[in-house]
């Protein structure tokens, strides 16, 4: 074998050995994917904001109310249409099917609730 070759075939195998403990080394590394595709928290001015409706249904026996509202910033809750309990049975008496209103709904004690009503202007 010529000097060359066995030159040649060296730092062939030192490169693939180099090359296989990089890739090694790379496999090996962890990342916190915790944050991907995580909706932003919420500001303090999207907490305390009211979100556009329009009442679909008020159920006085069950003390809900259907709504198709807007994004709900403080529950990081996309746009869509859900029932809703109440937090006071009184709001059912002031709405009705196809009203436009602004609304707050928080999770009290595991459940979706309204917990203020207003007319939209």
């Amino acid at each position: 074998m010529s000097r060359f070759s066995s030159s040649f075939s060296t730092f062939i195998v030192s490169a693939v050995l180099a090359l296989g403990a990089a890739n090694a080394s790379a496999q090996t590394e962890t990342h916190d994917h915790s944050q991907h595709n995580a909706m932003p928290a919420a500001s303090q001015d999207d907490a305390n904001a009211l979100a556009d409706g329009e009442v679909k249904k008020v159920d006085k026996d069950a003390g809900k109310l259907t709504v198709k509202h807007g994004p709900l910033a403080n529950l990081n809750m996309p746009g869509m249409t859900m029932a809703f309990k109440v937090q006071d049975q009184a709001m059912l008496d002031q709405v009705k099917a196809g009203d436009k209103i602004r609304l707050r709904v928080e999770r009290v004690n595991g459940a979706f609730t309204v917990t203020k009503l207003e007319a939209a202007n």
